[in-house]
């Protein structure tokens, strides 16, 4: 097979792949949700991951969801509360990912400024639509 046939090859494959899409969070709007809390997404069809800024001090308060979520901190650091009378409690810093079941009422606490990265599968709806009032000022 010649360099030529094997190009065509290669970009005649290429054409039929799904459209790619490529974002730079830097580039990406904050939405600010109340003082000290502000996030990033980028969703797919079936997943979505967000960049999740907080201030020291920031509380996310009780919620539960659908969605399988990854969280992944980035910078910082987050005390977390699971159940629903807060039966398991754990600390995450820099470095380290936690994997919270669907459906797991869960709590956390800015204990610095912290950049976290979250990833849910399917996608956060609420998150989509703005509806998420308990993380709304």
């Amino acid at each position: 097979m010649s360099a030529d046939t094997a190009n065509s090859r290669s970009k005649s494959a290429t054409s039929a792949v799904p459209n790619v899409t490529l974002h730079r969070w830097k580039d990406l709007p904050a939405e600010p949700l109340k003082e000290g809390l502000t996030r990033k997404l980028v969703t797919g069809e079936r997943m979505m991951i967000a960049h999740v800024h907080l201030d020291k001090g920031v509380h996310v308060p009780r919620h539960s969801h659908e969605n399988e979520q990854l969280t992944y901190i980035l910078q910082g650091a987050l005390q977390f509360w699971f159940g629903a009378n807060d039966e398991q409690e754990l600390l995450v810093s820099a470095g380290e990912v936690i994997v919270i079941p669907s459906h797991l009422p869960h709590r956390a606490l800015a204990l610095e400024d912290t950049l976290d990265v979250d990833v849910f599968c399917p996608p956060r709806q609420d998150w989509l639509t703005g509806t998420d009032a308990y993380l709304r000022g």
